[in-house]
């Protein structure tokens, strides 16, 4: 009878306090401080994983670099096209930085217009959908009165994973985002674009640049703001780049200066770093997916899920009894019913319960407002824990640009964009307390993409025309002293020559100076030796000690001061 009455109590306590009954049953979603600095490392590790030579080809973060070697400085100016594909519409634009103006007065101008693709292009062969896109633009240059006849400079966002052997080339590694076109993985991106424009006729394009939507977001808001050193999506999908040290990049050669790193840390998990994090609900939609075993993380943080993810949470508490007095509506069985834009609704401070409610009527299911209390707050534990684990992640990424440059604290900003964090408020907030709170000795400031990812591409060819006239400067200062070989066959025969005469006879130009040293050492030297050592700003008084072929010293370094440096000899 006892039991029976403390079941009782405890099945009526639940229903008193709706939330609690969905953070017990959720409990493995509440991710605490001590687990998201473990996620972090393990990140950290994967980053160095993928920057290695050695153990890029095993890394599930690929840590691609994109031949970005800088952020704008200001002084970018020029007109350029830009296109950006990585969705069911493309844009093409115009993008100008006014040369009366300048990038620091803000003086850019963006004309763009907006193109579908349709659902069998992104299924289609490559050439089919290049052909589109060339004649979107030829159509854009038309409309705007551009001349066709004049070379036009051309950025290109492309928002898929690309290995790039330059700025202006691009190696698709896989598509994502429902794409599936045939015929270009593995090829150049930009080099099927080119053969579509010229198919197309009547246009003179050069295309300088081509990046993706996360190092777009990098640009734009580094145009505003030059401590911008970090990009991150939160949208359908999910990403981040920033700033790496060259010397660090083992794929790239060169150890001078910085290049932008694309982390495609979607990706992190694949190996199985995450298991111990993953949930039932992550493997249901995971199996589900179009991509099994792939993009774990993304599939745990981004837009593309979060919403299915809460539809198979409520599922299962239906089927137990713990919702709608175990309902279950066809509505609520069917896939996608329930989307990203649903749990923003359901999470709104003042109207989210009511929100709430609509949603599940329209799945033709009759909440109780317990239920709908219940059910916004399965909403909540799902975003949170998808905004904690990108806050685990770029924690990682700012601690490592905090080690590279041997700094204690960090002044940086982090440039955003994705549908996401854009129509989230809350989702936001929570974001940037939980990066400030685990790295507490760095001031980030987050700055949101107003413009996209377009006029980051453009800023992207402004800045490598900046770098080009740069180098043709320097190019141009320093052509006299490179020596052709003739010319260091001529400076060793002199050398010789003076050598030669030096050691014949006194006042030449080289001394040949003899120094009465007859022998090299052959290890028999024994004995302790006081050495002194004046040649410079200090002097130096040593104890040298010979044994068996080893030497043990002890010294002392004394100061000279300028004075005596400069006063008499006996000084």
């Amino acid at each position: 009878m006892l039991a029976v009455h403390l079941v009782s109590f405890f099945f009526s306590k639940l229903q008193e306090d709706p939330t609690k009954k969905v953070d017990r049953f959720l409990h493995a979603m509440r991710l605490h401080d001590d687990q998201l600095i473990d996620i972090s490392k393990r990140f950290l590790a994967e980053m160095k994983k993928g920057l290695s030579a050695e153990s890029t080809a095993a890394a599930a973060v690929k840590m691609l670099p994109t031949q970005v070697r800088s952020t704008p400085d200001g002084s970018e100016k020029g007109q350029f096209l830009a296109l950006d594909l990585g969705g069911s519409k493309f844009k093409v634009l115009r993008v100008k930085v006014r040369e009366d103006v300048g990038i620091r007065k803000g003086g850019v101008e963006l004309e763009e217009k907006t193109y579908p693709i349709p659902k069998e292009l992104q299924v289609g062969r490559a050439d089919e959908l290049f052909d589109h896109v060339s004649e979107s633009l030829k159509d854009f240059l038309h409309e705007k009165n551009i001349s066709p006849k004049k070379k036009h400079p051309l950025a290109f966002t492309f928002s898929f994973p690309c290995e790039h052997p330059s700025l202006d080339q691009g190696l698709l590694l896989n598509w994502c985002k429902n794409y599936r076109v045939r015929g270009l993985q593995g090829k150049d991106v930009v080099k099927a674009l080119k053969q579509a424009v010229n198919r197309a006729g009547d246009m003179d394009i050069e295309v300088l640049a081509m990046v993706d939507d996360t190092v777009a977001t990098m640009m734009t808001c580094g145009f505003d703001d030059q401590c911008c050193e970090v990009g991150l999506i939160i949208g359908t999908g999910t990403n981040a780049c920033y700033m790496e040290e060259l010397r660090h990049i083992d794929l790239v050669e060169g150890d001078e200066g910085r290049m932008c790193v694309n982390t495609e840390w979607g990706a992190f998990g694949d190996d199985g770093a995450l298991d111990d994090f993953i949930t039932e609900f992550d493997r249901d939609v995971d199996a589900a997916s179009l991509n099994p075993g792939k993009q774990i993380f993304e599939k745990m943080v981004s837009g593309m899920y979060l919403g299915e993810l809460v539809r198979l949470v409520l599922l299962k508490m239906a089927k137990l009894g713990l919702l709608f007095d175990g309902h279950v509506s066809d509505a609520l069985r069917t896939k996608g019913k329930i989307t990203t834009a649903d749990v923003a609704a359901m999470e709104e401070y003042r109207s989210g319960l009511k929100n709430t409610k609509d949603i599940l009527t329209h799945l033709h299911l009759s909440p109780s407002p317990d239920d709908c209390i219940a059910v916004q707050q399965v909403s909540t534990i799902v975003s949170f824990r998808s905004s904690n684990l990108v806050a685990a992640g770029l924690t990682a990424i700012l601690t490592r640009i905090r080690q590279n440059r041997n700094l204690r604290g960090l002044r940086i900003t982090v440039g955003v964009d994705g549908t996401v964090y854009k129509t989230h408020p809350q989702y936001s907030k929570r974001l940037h307390k939980v990066v400030r709170r685990l790295l507490p000795d760095c001031q980030v400031r987050f700055v949101l993409s107003e413009s996209g990812s377009s006029k980051g591409a453009a800023l992207v060819a402004a800045v490598a025309q900046r770098l080009t006239s740069q180098r043709r400067k320097v190019d141009e200062a320093l052509s006299l002293f490179p020596l052709k070989q003739q010319q260091l066959q001529l400076v060793r025969s002199r050398m010789r020559e003076g050598l030669e005469d030096g050691l014949k006879s006194r006042g030449c130009t080289i001394k040949m100076l003899p120094s009465f040293v007859y022998h090299t050492p052959d290890g028999t030297e024994r004995g302790k030796y006081l050495a002194l050592d004046l040649g410079g700003t200090n002097f130096r008084a040593m104890l040298v000690r010979f044994k068996r072929q080893k030497s043990r010293l002890y010294h002392k370094i004394y100061t000279i001061p300028l004075e005596i440096m400069q006063g008499t000899g006996e000084e």
